[in-house]
């Protein structure tokens, strides 16, 4: 099999933003991580809504996808049985299902799916930016409308973020409209986060300021990147997050000790080697 590529995601350089040494960890040396049970049940409810879109229009409404719940959880199940750890026990699980029947229900209160025919769904993303990075990613929902305006819709099953915050979000969907204006091209009209735990929307309506700051951000990010592999040196960056990252123990910031950085990890997951490795 061949290797991938290296690229940049959302997701990515969200991580490197928020600390250049857990990107390392997960980039570089892919150190395991715990799954959570928020982000397991975003994961649970990503898939029903995906899925929701293969039932005949008039199948889709809030029984359907609080059926389609539980069978979709025991098929993630049978794919990583290492997930029944989330739970202590059958009480404990039963409470999180009924957190993921909360936010289809918060769903079926935003949008009525039985109106709409999305053009894509989990819709893998690739751009080659010229002497740039390689970006990457995967949109949860693409509308085109019959005049072909293009809609990019994104689900987060957590609340909505205070208008002092939301940074990445709105940085996650800028990046998705640069992808699809250069693949499609076409700009979309409207960027929308649907946040399912209280029912909150952002909408974004793309610019072409924004997408010229949003590609200056990422060739800027990208060099940051390659930069820190270079001199071998992925810096941590303290902040309130760190509460709930997973690498602690491996973190100087903690008492943890960082692993020696492997160059040719560095090489296979960048591009590039350190110097004088």
């Amino acid at each position: 099999m061949s290797r991938r590529a290296p690229a940049l995601s959302p997701s990515r350089a969200g991580d490197f933003r928020q600390c250049p040494l857990m990107y390392r960890l997960r980039v570089v040396d892919k150190i395991p991580e715990e799954p959570s049970a928020a982000a397991t049940l975003g994961t649970l409810v990503h898939s029903v809504l995906e899925h929701l879109y293969d039932r005949p229009a008039g199948e889709r409404t809030e029984a359907t996808a609080w059926a389609m719940l539980e069978p979709e959880w025991r098929a993630m199940l049978a794919k990583d049985p290492g997930l029944a750890a989330l739970h202590e026990d059958a009480t404990a699980e039963s409470a999180w299902l009924a957190e993921g029947r909360g936010r289809l229900a918060t769903y079926f209160t935003m949008e009525n799916p039985q109106r709409l025919e999305p053009a894509g769904r989990e819709e893998f993303v690739e751009l080659q930016l010229e002497d740039g990075p390689l970006l990457r990613g995967f949109i949860d929902r693409v509308d085109v409308a019959p005049d072909g305006s293009i809609r990019i819709i994104d689900y987060k099953t957590g609340k909505t973020p205070l208008p002092q915050y939301g940074h990445k979000e709105k940085f996650q969907m800028r990046f998705y409209a640069l992808l699809v204006e250069r693949l499609r091209g076409r700009r979309p009209a409207l960027l929308q986060l649907l946040f399912l735990k209280d029912g909150g929307t952002l909408v974004l309506r793309p610019s072409d300021d924004d997408l010229a700051q949003i590609e200056f951000e990422v060739r800027e990010l990208w060099d940051e990147i390659l930069g820190a592999a270079r001199a071998g040196a992925f810096r941590t960056r303290k902040s309130k997050l760190c509460g709930w990252c997973s690498f602690q123990a491996m973190c100087p910031e903690f008492g943890g000790v960082t692993p020696p950085l492997d160059p040719d990890a560095v090489e296979r997951s960048l591009g590039v080697r350190p110097v004088g490795a």
